[in-house]
């Protein structure tokens, strides 16, 4: 029979408490982090394992997705209307991709052929459209992406899938 140290229990103790927050080192990037979904019908579960039950089930290949906690080989997943749960790695990718937002009031954005709002418009992206996010400059409101074969400039707060002052390359 096998004992563990004070210390080494005092450890696990610590652990099982601050549950999967402490594991997020477990990879070594930083959470919160944007992926996007690798297959088109993805489980969602309520905790991080195959014994916990199936809360949803995502059916959109590509859609970005926040990464909020790691345990082991499993992500607690944010979308963009805040739902949380729990998915296994292997069905992640890092992929960067976007969600075009809007309002019943506004349900299209303009993609345009420049990172200016006096630039030509490319085409109109309707809201919900899944795109590629290609490119966003650290100290712009512009990022460069792709939606349904048309390549342009998004003003960031045009879709979910990127953060304020992050640089994507």
């Amino acid at each position: 029979m096998a004992f563990l140290s004070p210390l080494c229990a005092a450890t696990f103790a610590l652990a099982m408490l601050a549950g999967p927050s402490l594991a997020s080192a477990a990879t070594g990037l930083p959470l919160p982090r944007y992926v996007s979904l690798r297959a088109s019908e993805v489980n969602v579960r309520t905790g991080p394992g195959v014994r916990y039950p199936v809360d949803w089930v995502f059916r959109r290949h590509g859609l970005p997705v926040e990464i909020v906690a790691e345990f082991d080989t499993w992500r607690k997943i944010r979308d963009a209307e805040g739902t949380e749960g729990w998915v296994h790695q292997s069905l992640l990718s890092g992929k960067r991709t976007l969600l075009v937002t809007g309002s019943a009031a506004k349900k299209t954005r303009i993609l345009r052929r420049k990172p200016s709002a006096d630039a030509k418009a490319v085409a109109e992206v309707e809201t919900r459209v899944v795109g590629k996010l290609l490119e966003c400059p650290k100290e712009s409101n512009w990022c460069r992406v792709r939606v349904g074969g048309f390549e342009g400039w998004m003003k960031r707060s045009a879709f979910w899938g990127v953060y304020l002052n992050e640089a994507v390359e």
